[in-house]
């Protein structure tokens, strides 16, 4: 149905939905991304769910190489159900696709970092290939941003003039190490201003203690 959207492992739904998107690009896009594979994953557990992600990737993967797409990712929010399934699923282990996208940035919690980085482990992913999404967690608006003091991270002093927007934009190429960080605007002066972030210098020290606090916090949360 048209303007529906649906979440699907199944290869053949998979080889169909790329052949249509290609039919209406009038050309085969540079990547596709499976869109949040854990939909599925919940709901199969771990074993079958293995098998599911392998036949998915072997389709899509299949695609890359006959020319329906230039290559193939897969994109997540909640990276731990394609953990275990990967996990389960002994030496049968899935084509390894060019591109990951996860969430990234200073409001991703230490769990979610962790696990975002072990999946590109388990998949062969290395940073060229890795995505973040979602860095600002919705948008820039609520009012929790104005609290935040993330220039800190940049180096010291702060550089002046840079809001706390292209801070956190420009950061979360470094929680976890991403390659490209995707956004979506339709100010384009909005966009200027992030692609103008994107070339700030950070500070590694201060970034890496700064994920060493999240995780000490969480350990204490999970001690309590």
């Amino acid at each position: 149905m048209a303007g529906r959207r649906e979440h699907s492992l199944d290869p053949a739904r998979l080889r169909a939905a790329l052949e249509t998107s290609a039919d209406k690009l009038g050309r085969a896009p540079d990547v596709v991304f499976l869109h949040n594979p854990e939909r599925t994953l919940r709901a199969a557990g771990p074993e079958h769910g293995h098998d599911l992600f392998l036949a998915a990737a072997e389709a899509l993967a299949d695609a890359a190489r006959s020319g329906l797409c230039g290559a193939w990712g897969v994109s997540t929010w909640d990276a731990q159900p394609l953990i275990d399934a990967l996990c389960a699923g002994g030496t049968a282990a899935p084509p390894r696709p060019g591109h990951l996208m996860h969430r990234a940035g200073v409001l991703v919690g230490p769990d979610a970092l962790a696990a975002a980085e072990t999946l590109a482990r388990l998949l062969g992913v290395d940073v060229g290939g890795r995505w973040a999404m979602s860095p600002f967690n919705g948008d820039t608006r609520q009012s929790f941003w104005e609290d935040l003091r993330v220039t800190a991270l940049l180096g010291d002093p702060p550089p002046a003039g840079v809001s706390t927007a292209q801070a956190a934009f420009r950061l979360a190429y470094e929680l976890p190490p991403v390659t490209r960080v995707a956004v979506s605007t339709n100010d384009p002066a909005h966009l200027a201003e992030l692609a103008g972030a994107a070339r700030l210098d950070v500070d590694h020290a201060r970034v890496q203690r700064y994920r060493t606090l999240l995780e000490n916090r969480q350990r204490l949360v999970d001690a309590s």
